[in-house]
């Protein structure tokens, strides 16, 4: 049995930054992702959290902030997985509708094609829009309602970018332990 000194929300966190062999930044995971990793031997603990820790029946642990896979990962194996965090991040943030940026909590996730019109959860129908752009468009296609998407949606073919690692921290903030791998320094500038 494991468990971590904090409460719940902790567990619903990506707070663990994994990098590919060669230190690229591939993804984020939660800690329960990253022990298993680490335990089945396929990662290593580069960094760890100084203020957390990971308790079993006999021991605590430092919970690791940055986990390193020791093989290169198949690009083909890293496809991006179809939830409302990679929505956001392929949207950059914005809403397709008003093209205004929406805070994560604050987002809602519009069917192109209304679902009541047999409309899917799929990557190709799914869109980032505001709460109030989201309301205004109802149960009606972008046509209906006289709204013009930024961009038609669409699968994207790769993991989100770099940027989208610092920029979807629950906290807003980038971790510390985590800058030097990004590119930053202790403050979170991009280091020149």
């Amino acid at each position: 049995m494991v468990a971590v000194l904090e409460s719940s929300p902790l567990q619903r966190r990506k707070d663990v930054l994994v990098l590919g062999a060669t230190y690229e930044p591939l993804e984020q995971v939660g800690w329960r992702r990253a022990m298993t990793l680490w335990v089945s031997g396929r990662v290593e603990v580069v960094a760890h959290y100084d203020d957390r820790v990971v308790r079993t029946v006999r021991r605590a642990l430092p919970m690791p902030a940055v986990v390193r896979f020791f093989r290169s990962l198949r690009r083909d194996r890293l496809a991006v997985k179809f939830n409302r965090d990679n929505i956001f991040q392929r949207d950059r943030g914005r809403c397709q509708y008003c093209r205004q940026t929406v805070i994560k909590r604050e987002a809602t996730y519009d069917h192109v094609m209304p679902r009541s019109r047999g409309g899917k959860k799929t990557w190709t129908n799914i869109v980032l829009a505001c709460k109030a752009c989201n309301q205004l468009k109802g149960n009606r296609t972008p046509d209906e309602a006289r709204m013009q998407l930024a961009a038609p949606p669409r699968r994207p073919r790769y993991l989100p970018d770099l940027w989208s690692i610092r920029t979807t921290s629950h906290t807003g903030t980038i971790p510390t332990p985590w800058r030097p791998f990004l590119g930053m320094d202790a403050v979170g500038k991009a280091r020149e």
